[in-house]
């Protein structure tokens, strides 16, 4: 049982804690609310599970929102904000966050060619800033099972044309294997362990509260 030398983990084809970052967008209760893809519990526990991991793996988190500063909408759900803490939070008007100025910025300067990209809605805070990410030579790769759209119709059309625009679908099962790797690596071995099975504080009745705030 002797694992191969670690591969450079910056050169890697391989999603790595050192070549990629997590681009979180607009887990809002507006949005929540509107998901009709999957049960709104299970998205609430997969987007908290995937930036745990993120966490867990020391990955940078570009987190961003939309027009919380106009009071046209509200904060993040809670769940998510007890996770991120102190992460600085890009607020916009923009539809599309790859056009917003200070939000393009935080992701050019991470210097992170992969980016694991997750946003509400699929069809529309998703697919837009990934087909121009991935227009500006990142590699975009989308937890299917971390987003969701206002249809099952319209997230698994959203998926197919960022997916032809280049961009790699993976689940959330996935990304967290693909940066354990090997389980010889026995630091983040507890962390991975946890996203699988639950999160500090997570209640169902509470997500279902936070989706209709």
């Amino acid at each position: 049982m002797t694992s191969e030398m670690i591969r450079n983990p910056r050169t890697d084809h391989l999603l790595t804690p050192e070549n990629a970052a997590l681009v979180v967008i607009d887990y809002q209760p507006a949005q929540i609310s509107s998901i009709r893809s999957m049960p709104r519990e299970e998205l609430i526990f997969n987007i908290v599970s995937t930036t745990k991991a993120a966490l867990n793996y020391n990955l940078p988190i570009i987190h961003s929102t939309a027009n919380v500063g106009t009071g046209l909408n509200k904060p993040p759900i809670q769940e998510l904000q007890d996770i991120v803490g102190d992460l600085p939070t890009y607020d916009r008007t923009n539809v599309n966050a790859w056009e917003d100025v200070e939000f393009k910025q935080a992701v050019k300067a991470l210097g992170r060619p992969k980016l694991i990209m997750t946003a509400l809605w699929t069809e529309v805070c998703l697919t837009f800033p990934a087909l121009d990410a991935l227009q500006e030579g990142y590699e975009v790769y989308v937890p299917v099972d971390a987003v969701g759209g206002t249809s099952v119709a319209a997230h698994e059309a959203a998926l197919r044309r960022v997916e032809q625009a280049g961009a790699k679908l993976i689940s959330r099962v996935g990304l967290y294997c693909e940066l354990q790797r090997d389980w010889s690596r026995k630091e983040t071995v507890p962390g991975f362990m946890d996203v699988f099975e639950s999160y500090d504080g997570f209640n169902p009745e509470k997500a279902r509260e936070s989706a209709t705030a």
